[in-house]
């Protein structure tokens, strides 16, 4: 199922996605992006260890905790967070310059910073991936075998706050099966893109 772009629309529209570590949320990112070549993904900027398998520029922007300083202190960043002892932030200028040339972005950030992107642009539409159980998540953190189990007992901790957060988010996509939660979040922003309230925006 392809992703609508909303054209005639002039301007882009900024879909957020987050949800607890080990939800899924990067997989489901990554099969729309598959579906939909023109919808841009915004790299983040992060001070943790590159994993197996990642690279520069494409998975993350690998910063040392000085440079990440530096740049807050420069107001580079949309937004951050410290995240499990390590800072997460996107840069501001792909933003906006990918909304201004009328491409659809898709950031997948913590809970923190997607309030932050909330307050920054009241038309972002921030979709929040749940996972079916709490024993779900912990086995699917488990499988991965990235993480310590003090990681993940940290990480499993932190989940019963993260949950308050949802109030803040427009959706809520249960992942218990990950073709279904990928053709829901596509159909999200295949129904805003063409939503009358963005419509009349776009002509004030």
């Amino acid at each position: 199922m392809a992703v609508m772009r909303g054209k005639p629309m002039n301007k882009g529209l900024l879909i957020v996605v987050s949800g607890p570590s080990g939800v899924g949320k990067g997989t489901i990112c990554n099969a729309l992006r598959v579906q939909d070549k023109e919808l841009v993904y915004s790299v983040s900027a992060t001070t943790r260890p590159m994993r197996e398998g990642e690279a520069e520029g494409v998975n993350y922007f690998f910063l040392s905790k000085e440079d990440f300083l530096a740049k807050i202190e420069a107001g580079a960043f949309l937004e951050w967070a410290e995240v499990y002892g390590n800072y997460y932030g996107t840069p501001k200028w792909i933003i906006d310059t990918q909304l201004a040339a009328g491409n659809n972005v898709l950031l997948e950030i913590d809970m923190q910073g997607a309030v932050q992107v909330k307050k920054a642009y009241p038309e972002s539409v921030l979709v929040f991936i749940l996972p079916p159980s709490e024993a779900e998540l912990a086995k699917r953190l488990s499988g991965r075998g990235t993480d310590s189990a003090e990681v993940i007992a940290k990480r499993l901790a932190c989940w019963q706050a993260e949950k308050a957060m949802l109030k803040y988010y427009d959706y809520a996509v249960i992942n218990d099966d990950i073709t279904l939660a990928v053709k829901k979040v596509s159909s999200i922003i295949a129904a805003e893109a063409c939503s009358v309230k963005r419509i009349e925006e776009e002509k004030e």
